[in-house]
């Protein structure tokens, strides 16, 4: 699939109305449930012809509330129960691993497909067009870089946004498949760095987005709207120009 076919890429929402991790915020099955239907009013304005899978890891069948949705499209309910010791063990990012799992072997949309763009339920990313405009039909990662700005310490890869990304099946499947399996949560060592170690192990090209994808929304973890400011974006912006410029990061990006 080409950068001209990216409208018929599934959107999948990885969600779980109940929260199996109890370290986030925002708790309430009743708002959390709201919330991921926010997000699919979002998606059908910024996206109106992507299909939306909707994958729920606590058990909660969406199907009935979607259909109350007004223009709501095509929309793919899955539900199926994660493991819950280990997700409370290790923390909603081994939930999300399984569920996103759980999406790409049980989804009509996306084995139709071969690929999907997955964002976390309750957000969306506004610019997502222009995102995905560098799909080149294999990957699309957001890179999160330290020391950008510092004229002392080397600039360097922190960790792989895993709020959103694109990725064909067979990619998923050869190299991200098992990366919540190796979260080390009482070490901080979260999918944001299982992702990143996989990223640079791998040595994958090519693939990091740009521009910088804008996400919206509520946090799980804050239970709180982001804040994404003009002055934020910006930097983020001028952030990702200035990586790009550097020799060392220019092969890593689409």
């Amino acid at each position: 699939m080409r950068s001209a076919n990216t409208h018929q890429i599934p959107i999948l929402l990885t969600s779980s109305v109940v929260a199996h991790d109890k370290g986030v915020r925002l708790q309430d099955p009743g708002e959390r449930a709201r919330l991921a239907l926010e997000s699919i009013q979002q998606w059908r304005a910024i996206a109106p012809h992507n299909p939306l899978v909707l994958c729920d890891g606590s058990g909660f069948d969406f199907q009935p509330l979607v259909t109350t949705l007004p223009g709501s499209g095509q929309v793919e309910c899955l539900h199926f129960q994660n493991n819950v010791e280990l997700v409370k063990l290790h923390g909603r990012g081994y939930g999300e691993g399984e569920i996103v799992r759980h999406a790409i072997e049980h989804s009509t949309l996306i084995q139709f497909a071969g690929c999907f763009a997955k964002c976390t339920s309750k957000l969306w990313v506004e610019n997502f067009s222009a995102c995905m405009q560098a799909w080149n039909g294999r990957l699309l990662m957001k890179g999160v870089f330290d020391h950008v700005f510092s004229p002392i310490k080397a600039t360097t890869l922190a960790y792989i946004d895993t709020r959103f990304y694109a990725m064909d099946v067979q990619t998923y499947q050869q190299h991200f498949l098992h990366a919540h399996e190796a979260i080390r949560a009482q070490e901080g060592y979260g999918l944001e760095e299982s992702f990143r170690d996989i990223f640079l192990n791998k040595q994958l090209q090519g693939c990091l987005m740009s521009p910088p994808p804008v996400i919206c929304g509520v946090g799980g973890g804050t239970g709180a709207y982001y804040r994404n400011t003009p002055l934020r974006q910006l930097k983020e912006k001028w952030r990702y120009q200035l990586v790009k410029r550097n020799p060392l990061f220019q092969l890593w990006f689409a």
